[in-house]
């Protein structure tokens, strides 16, 4: 049979394992619940395993039956702490956590690819590395797969690397990705406005950062437009002031929390600069100080382009031209896929899952508390996982 009739034949057990993991999320790089279904999964597919020991992280090998390269094909296991409002009978049942981003079904899916795989290793050449990965969700788990040796787990290293990534913002069963810059670094942003306190009725008497802080953003905002290439963007988003207590008194300082996202390494750099200069700039302007930090998140994710152009004739044999539909522009999301990328050459594609009863682009998108998608997309990311890792073995 086919790669899409293997995968169809196991999808209702893909599809409980996706609903298994549903009902019981977990957030961050420590996921024993989620490791144990998982290796549950995995069990009698003649996988040479590896448990990290820093995270939850599962390497799992399959060696093929011939020689040739390692492909290193991705799945993310984390979920989100928000609450799950979808209604859905295999809804959450971990209070405040939710499967929002579909690592369900990654995970899911890349367990069936391991089956489908393992079912076909007479076709194998090479190896597959199979990283389930935890903490993606902000929590850099990728870097620490990669630290812990995960690229060291064969003989020869991958010389090639696939993640999937599905969305119900594109329609069912589409593959979306574009060669280059694909999502955004993300940064986070730490300004501190000290001014002096005082009494509301008096603000000649202190030192007032409440406008100073509301001017500093209005000011980034205005300077980006000024500053950079259109071409090249960048976002800047403050998400959380606070400052003071009451209404009749000045605070003496105000904390604005926010988020930065470019697309190269320049930019990410150039806009660090123009923050840090006009948040001290208009502090200094009003006689107080802004204290300006960042922390280092996700780099920027870089699709490279040859194995971009290998995916699309991997997806186009299996699924047909018209399933691909290439992304016009980078997202301002961000992966920490990024970190695997920055190592090995390979990409990640977006796999559309909007439910059929809805419209791409109006039903609720990934990180909603009521997002939902289309299982039946399931056995196409399990067969193309499978079909870029068997054409991989043959280039």
């Amino acid at each position: 049979m086919d790669l899409i009739e293997h995968a169809r034949s196991i999808q209702q057990d893909t599809v409980a394992l996706r609903r298994a993991l549903h009902r019981r999320p977990e957030v961050g790089n420590h996921l024993p619940a989620t490791r144990e279904i998982v290796l549950g999964a995995l069990e009698g597919l003649g996988l040479d395993i590896v448990l990290h020991e820093s995270t939850s992280g599962i390497v799992a090998v399959l060696e093929g039956s011939r020689p040739g390269p390692t492909i290193l094909l991705r799945g993310d296991m984390d979920a989100l702490a928000m609450p799950e409002d979808t209604g859905l009978d295999f809804a959450s049942e971990n209070e405040g956590t939710m499967h929002a981003c579909g690592h369900d079904l990654h995970t899911a899916m890349l367990a069936g690819a391991a089956r489908v795989l393992s079912e076909r290793s007479d076709e194998l050449a090479g190896r597959v590395v199979f990283m389930f990965q935890p903490g993606e969700e902000g929590h850099h788990g990728a870097r620490f797969m990669l630290d812990e040796g995960l690229l060291a787990a064969t003989e020869p290293a991958p010389t090639g690397a696939f993640a999937i990534h599905v969305t119900s913002w594109f329609a069912s069963g589409t593959i979306s990705h574009r060669p280059g810059p694909e999502m955004a670094s993300a940064d986070t942003i730490r300004v501190t406005i000290h001014g002096r306190g005082g009494h509301a009725s008096a603000p000649f008497l202190a030192a007032d950062p409440v406008p100073v802080a509301a001017e500093t953003v209005l000011a980034i905002e205005t300077a980006l437009t000024r500053t950079l290439n259109p071409f090249d963007p960048a976002v800047v988003t403050f998400g959380s002031i606070h400052g003071g207590t009451t209404d009749n008194v000045i605070p003496a300082s105000v904390e604005m929390l926010g988020t930065m996202r470019a697309f190269s390494a320049e930019t990410r750099t150039k806009v660090q600069e123009l923050i840090r200069r006009v948040a001290t700039g208009i502090a200094a302007a009003h006689g107080v100080e802004a204290e300006v930090s960042f922390d280092a998140g996700y780099p920027v994710t870089v699709n490279d382009a040859d194995f971009a152009s290998f995916v699309d004739e991997v997806a186009t044999g299996l699924l047909g031209a018209e399933a691909l539909t290439p992304l016009p522009a980078p997202i301002m999301g961000a992966e920490d896929f990024s970190y695997v990328l920055e190592e090995v050459p390979g990409i990640m594609t977006f796999l559309g899952a909007c439910p059929t009863d809805l419209e791409p682009g109006e039903a609720p998108g990934n990180h909603s508390n009521l997002v939902t998608f289309d299982e039946g997309a399931m056995s196409v990311g399990v067969a193309l996982h499978a079909a870029v890792a068997l054409a991989h073995g043959e280039r």
